[in-house]
């Protein structure tokens, strides 16, 4: 849960930081005035729409510092590391694609020739009746034992 009294000074200090009036600021965001004076005096909480729009404006806003203090405005681009997770940052959520680096998954998988031998020539496979009045194919994926797949798109 946001603490709507941390969240409006943090707001306060993005304002002073980029030298805005609270005015100037919901007219550089695309928000009316009035709710951004309701923010600011506690009556209203701030929308995940509002959130949003100060993030695609201000890019050096830190959505994990706007909404709970954690990190650090303006936002610091690291580069990726391999570095020890603290306490701290152990609870905060990781971005799904984070550890994720585009490398080939089965590249380390050793293939060994005598096994594909062995395989070259697989036993037949009974033709199989489907019932295709369930409703149509979308893909059929072929999975191999050496870690490769195929789709077959119908």
């Amino acid at each position: 849960m946001v603490n709507i009294d941390d969240f409006v000074k943090r707001l306060e200090i993005i304002l002073d930081y980029y030298g805005l009036n609270a005015s100037g600021f919901a007219d550089k965001i695309g928000v009316q005035r009035s709710s951004m004076s309701h923010l600011l005096s506690g009556r209203n909480k701030p929308s995940l729409d509002f959130v949003l729009k100060i993030l695609d404006v201000f890019p050096d806003v830190d959505l994990y510092w706007i909404l709970n203090g954690k990190g650090s405005f303006p936002k610091k681009q690291e580069e990726p590391s391999n570095k020890i997770i603290s306490e701290t940052e152990r609870d905060s959520p990781i971005p799904v694609n984070e550890n994720f680096n585009n490398e080939n998954l089965f590249s380390d998988l050793s293939y060994d020739k005598n096994i594909s031998d062995k395989n070259a020539n697989p036993p037949k496979v009974k033709e199989a009746s489907f019932n295709l009045e369930e409703g149509e194919i979308e893909k059929i994926v072929f999975f191999y034992k050496n870690g490769t797949f195929k789709v077959y798109n119908p």
